[in-house]
């Protein structure tokens, strides 16, 4: 039996070493060579497409399964929110007292309705305005929608989507079936590959550069190997990026703020420029990639207690911008994950440190593959599988003009300019509010300012009516 065994074994680790050849030669000659160039054969492109027309068909076929069965077909709005019409506390309650009324606020004559409303300091149809806006907030609560997954309106033969289109008929199934073999058996491997390939040799060429002496040289060989390794990086995920006014990339020296959907917002970025980092300083993995990263390259990084001085955080991220020779600073001022529809308020710190700001906006396309990072709900590892698995990640990115502080601008109002203007080129929502309510509850600040409001609108009256 040995010796019939022998034969046998030598086959068999003969395919598996001309198997293992043949899958890293492809992987080098179409893949790995080149990222590094920043080249590619169009391949993703087209796999893009193809994909397309297997949704389009599908949506079809869920469509009309839907009408011969008389269903309802439920299709999410776009965007996800009721549009209202931004309006003042004072003039929603000015139309309130007017219907309650029959007539102006501001007439003083009495009628036979009784005395105007506006004769008084408080009003009880003013009860029916907090009323109606806690209904409007429980039915269409614009913060916490934030934090959950897009809906789609239509069905990306995933298995994560909400609906269960795969059961509708039996081609439909097949398709999802065979679907499911090509990203799991096919897809995954490969991006697992990629990835494990990228992370190696990050940590490999930055720990011996590290070793050069500063100058030119040094930069020049970080700047090529980040490049290097992010584009393997983004290939693990199948990633297709169009990158539009790339005149406006920032500049050294500079601090470049973008909305923040997920962790690979940076590898998105840095594979079209190189970034100086600035973040938490891990351990692990992950604190292994960020020693060997720093050694190459002024990246900033903090100790868990640093992270919560301003006053010293502020002041690394001053020292780095004041040379002009290092690489701009990369800042998500949201400081947490929104679900690639809305831009909520941005942190005023990094608005305080520079007087230009280089504005980036980053859309997801949704039908690939979701991107969004719902840390509450999925770990690191859980949610880099998630990805991998998914079809690929379609995304734009446009880099805006750079911004200036106006005279008599405050950092708050810096802010609130550029994130409007990433939201506006996005595509996304304009929101104010705070992200930290992803894990904490309404600050008693936002409750004080409604009733600030509404008692400066009593008091002015009284005042009115006292000079009058």
């Amino acid at each position: 039996m040995g010796l019939l065994g022998s034969p046998f074994d030598s086959l068999l680790y003969m395919l598996l070493g001309v198997s293992f050849t043949v899958w890293f030669t492809l992987l080098l000659v179409f893949i790995v060579v080149p990222a590094i160039f920043g080249l590619s054969f169009g391949i993703r492109t087209l796999y893009m497409k193809v994909l397309l027309k297997v949704f389009e068909w599908a949506t079809l076929r869920i469509e009309r399964s839907a009408k011969e069965k008389k269903h309802l077909l439920y299709k999410p709005n776009t965007n996800g929110i009721i549009a209202k019409k931004p309006t003042s506390l004072e003039e929603e309650l000015k139309e309130i007292r007017r219907n309650g009324s029959g007539q102006d606020l501001d007439s003083s004559s009495p009628t036979v309705h009784g005395p105007s409303p506006s004769s008084s300091e408080f009003a009880v149809s003013d009860v029916f305005y907090f009323s109606r806006r806690g209904v409007e907030s429980i039915v269409d609560d614009e913060v916490t929608k934030r934090f959950t997954a897009e809906e789609l309106e239509s069905w990306n033969l995933l298995t994560r989507s909400n609906y269960h289109f795969r059961h509708i008929s039996v081609r439909l199934t097949a398709l999802w079936g065979l679907g499911l073999v090509i990203r799991y058996c096919c897809l995954l491997p490969l991006r697992l590959t990629l990835a494990f390939t990228g992370i190696t040799l990050l940590v490999v060429f930055t720990t011996i550069i590290g070793f050069l002496p500063n100058g030119r040289m040094k930069n020049f060989l970080s700047e090529k190997v980040h490049l290097m390794c992010s584009r393997i990086c983004v290939r693990a995920l199948t990633a297709i990026i169009t990158y539009h006014h790339s005149e406006n990339k920032p500049k050294n020296g500079g601090i470049c703020v973008a909305n923040h959907t997920s962790p690979i917002d940076i590898i998105i970025l840095a594979s079209d420029g190189c970034y100086a980092m600035v973040g938490q300083i891990h351990g692990g993995l992950m604190g292994i990639i960020q020693r060997s990263m720093v050694k190459a390259c002024p990246h900033i990084w903090f100790e868990r207690s640093e992270i919560k001085d301003r006053h010293l955080v502020a002041k690394r991220l001053s020292d780095h911008v004041e040379d002009r020779n290092n690489l701009p600073i990369l800042i998500f001022p949201e400081g947490t994950c929104i679900n690639n529809t809305s831009v909520m308020m941005f942190k005023k710190g990094s608005f305080e440190i520079a007087s230009t700001i280089y504005p980036v906006a980053i859309k997801y396309d949704p039908r690939f593959g979701d991107a969004f990072w719902n840390s509450s709900k999925f770990g690191m590892v859980s949610y880099l599988l998630h990805m991998m698995s998914s079809w690929a990640i379609v995304c734009s990115v446009w880099y805006l003009p750079p911004m200036s502080r106006q005279e008599g601008e405050d950092a708050v109002q810096f802010a609130n300019r550029v994130k409007a203007a990433i939201a506006r080129q996005g595509g996304l929502v304009d929101l104010l509010w705070d992200g930290g309510l992803k894990r904490s509850k309404v600050k008693d600040t936002f409750k004080e300012e409604q009733q600030k409001l509404y008692s400066k609108i009593l008091v002015g009256t009284h005042e009115d009516r006292g000079r009058s």
